[in-house]
């Protein structure tokens, strides 16, 4: 549309403003508005509801947003089928309606591309600025097409050129093939990001399955979409195999360990060797629930509240102990012991007793009571027990049955022993030869006469 179209377009629409008929045209353009208006409202009132009750909070977010893109297209549609009919019927100038598509157009686009950036890029206190940034350029785009001059601020940038090599670039195509690029990249992250919420929110997959085809599909849409836009753009990619064989071989050397653990990454979720919520122990001191797994590193919660970030190399080269791998049934065990001509049987019985009355411990396997040793103080007993919730936590089991045992066992009398030594002296000591004191000679004082 070049300065003579505008200006032929604003004269039109200037000189319709005169005619009655130009009322009709601005009624039926508030009407097709308001009637998209009330359409767009009412889709997404019922979105919501559906959604809330269906899938929660995060689809509604989601379909809220895109909703707001209803309004524009749903006025664009209404706006072309109105001045079709105005045109067929000749019931009047049609220049308002003109005026109106490109307008609707360039808000549509604006909306779908704020869209696409909500969704593809994380949160922040950037993104509204980005959006305004995003927002501005469309506009002045959609100015510059109107007034005319983007032609000639076309052709300016084009003879701003450079040689890269043996190629020949100018600003403009920089700037079309940024543009093109970075449209692409955000589109791909955008489809990416949908078909891994609707894989985390399957039910008929594996959590690590899930967790996998996420990260697969996002990084080959990536790559597929940086590719096709330097297509678009006429950058030869056959001309990148030098440049990526060095970067791999870059990675090869200096990255090893990441690589390593990217590697392992996909081994772990593929394999499902450790899966999210089980529990596992990798030492004495580091045990907890497996919250997140990423491609290169799994994160623990431990018991206490505290996260712990594991390469995910670590966990395929060294012995890591799932507590719930195929079984969440964890069996736990508490020592007591008593003192000799104790009552065993009874003794037995009331550390089984305590241990049923907890109920967080299962009924099968029951809880048994076992002899383990002869000891030197006295007789040693094991109470072993099953739990089925280890990710709640053992420490308040343990406490819960030893204080049962205490109660029982004071009631009932029963001794625990603890270590004593008794040290016996057998005879008399020699006597010890001792040399009579000598007289220490006090320092003379004057005035003071000593003492005989």
């Amino acid at each position: 549309m070049n300065e003579q179209v505008v200006f032929a377009l604003l004269f039109e629409l200037w000189r319709d403003i005169r005619e009655p008929a130009f009322l009709w045209q601005v009624l039926a353009l508030g009407m097709s508005l308001l009637l998209a208006w009330g359409l767009s409202r009412y889709g997404r009132q019922q979105e919501f509801v559906r959604s809330t009750a269906e899938h929660g909070a995060l689809r509604t977010f989601s379909t809220g947003s895109i909703k707001r893109v209803a309004f524009p297209l749903l006025s664009l549609l209404l706006i072309l089928i109105v001045r079709k009919l105005f045109k067929y019927w000749h019931l009047g100038p049609v220049s308002l309606f003109d005026l109106a598509v490109p307008l609707l157009l360039s808000m549509a686009l604006v909306r779908a591309v704020i869209y696409v950036l909500r969704h593809a890029l994380t949160a922040g206190s950037w993104l509204a600025t980005s959006e305004r940034f995003v927002a501005t350029s469309i506009w002045l785009c959609l100015a510059l097409y109107l007034t005319g001059l983007a032609d000639p601020l076309i052709e300016m940038l084009e003879q701003v050129s450079f040689h890269v090599g043996k190629q020949k670039l100018d600003l403009w195509t920089l700037l079309n093939g940024l543009v093109t690029v970075v449209a692409t990249v955000l589109l791909a992250l955008w489809l990416s990001g949908v078909i891994e919420r609707r894989l985390l929110a399957s039910d008929a997959l594996d959590s690590n399955v899930r967790v996998v085809l996420g990260r697969l599909v996002k990084a080959v849409l990536s790559v597929v979409a940086l590719l096709l836009s330097l297509s678009i753009v006429g950058i030869d990619i056959t001309a990148l195999s030098v440049f990526s064989g060095a970067l791999a071989v870059g990675l090869g050397l200096g990255l090893q360990r990441i690589a390593s653990n990217y590697v392992s990454g996909f081994i772990i979720l593929l394999d499902r060797s450790i899966r999210i919520g089980n529990l596992v122990a990798l030492d004495v001191a580091t045990s907890g629930i497996v919250t997140q797994i990423t491609a290169r590193y799994t994160v623990l919660r431990t018991l206490a509240g505290t996260e712990v970030i594991i390469p995910n190399e670590y966990l395929v080269s060294n012995i890591v102990r799932n507590e719930s791998f195929t079984d969440s049934r964890l069996r736990l065990q508490v020592s007591v012991q008593v003192a000799y001509g104790t009552d065993l049987e009874q003794a037995m019985r009331l550390m089984v007793e305590a241990a049923r009355a907890q109920p967080r411990v299962l009924d099968d396997p029951a809880p048994q009571a076992l002899l383990t040793a002869f000891a030197d103080s006295g007789i040693n007993l094991d109470l072993g027990f099953w739990i089925a919730d280890p990710q709640e936590g053992t420490g308040g089991v343990r406490s819960a049955i030893n204080l049962s045992i205490w109660r029982a066992f004071c009631a009932q009398g029963i001794e625990i022993p603890f270590p004593q030594r008794e040290v016996r002296l057998i005879g008399g000591l020699p006597p010890v030869a001792t040399a009579p004191a000598e007289p220490v000679a006090s320092p003379a004082v004057p005035g003071v006469q000593p003492v005989a």
